[in-house]
């Protein structure tokens, strides 16, 4: 029997740790997810953020709970996956949205700034997924989702311990899916220029010819959408996505290079 939509992307029954949780494209993922059947652990540093999104999961007729932690702190990491296995007695997916870093010019990069992003970006993923594979075996298997960036893909100056993790992050992707196989599966999604709280923040301050250049050099003509990532990551995490594993997709709008403006300087 030919299964329906619905069964293909469905999350009915299956309980998914999201980390930064608490708002934009955490938030976004927590929203599809609940919609498509999933209960959901939210994570993220911010208890009130992470209350807000659990009323709209709650409202979607899904269970949530909410952990405020912050990720670089391994020991909160394994809290967050025994929580959640007293809680909903275990765990199928993990989505690794929570990561970011402030880059500077490569002179003025310190080694400690670039392992500081290296813990957010590469080892707290590491070690949640790590933590968390002995329970998603033991109920027959799991999905991964690591939200990484196309700037991994891209060499721009002022972007280096960004680019640097974020390229990282989608290697470790390929070789956790490798290992992994074939009873967990393990996915990205590289967001482009996403129209987040923080991003519309930044634009705001510059000028508004900034927001139509990229605009232009995109060939979808507009940023994306949190909702944009999310319906990508319900994809990759759902029965629909079962032959797929180890891959890396871009969602970006087809954006042609890195948009967010930096200062450039010639040494």
């Amino acid at each position: 029997m030919t299964s329906t939509s619905s069964e293909r992307f469905g999350l009915d029954g299956k309980v998914a740790i999201i980390t930064g949780a608490g708002k934009g494209i955490g938030a976004a993922i927590a929203r599809v997810f609940a919609a498509a059947g999933a209960d959901c652990v939210l994570t993220a540093r911010s208890e009130s953020d992470l209350e807000a999104v659990a009323a709209e999961v709650s409202d979607l007729g899904a269970r949530a709970l909410v952990i405020a932690a912050d990720v670089n702190d391994l020991d909160a990491l394994a809290e967050i996956v025994s929580h959640t296995v007293r809680e909903f007695g275990g765990i199928d997916i993990v989505v690794n949205n929570a990561g970011g870093s402030m880059s500077r010019p490569f002179l003025d990069t310190t080694v400690a700034q670039l392992e500081k992003s290296f813990h957010f970006n590469v080892s707290a993923p590491f070690e949640l997924v790590r933590l968390a594979v002995p329970h998603m075996l033991e109920r027959g298997g799991g999905v991964v989702c690591n939200i990484g960036s196309v700037a991994g893909r891209n060499a721009v100056r002022n972007s280096l311990t960004h680019s640097l993790t974020k390229a990282a992050l989608e290697q470790l992707t390929r070789l956790m899916a490798v290992e992994l196989a074939p009873r967990i599966r393990v996915n990205g999604v590289l967001p482009g220029a996403v129209e987040t709280d923080s991003l519309r923040m930044y634009l705001s301050s510059m000028d508004p010819s900034i927001r139509d250049a990229m605009h232009a050099n995109t060939a979808m003509r507009r940023n994306g959408l949190p909702d944009d990532i999310a319906d990508a990551v319900l994809y990759l995490c759902s029965p629909a996505s079962s032959w797929v594993t180890g891959q890396c997709l871009a969602v970006d709008g087809m954006a042609n290079g890195d948009l967010i403006p930096k200062v450039t300087t010639d040494l």
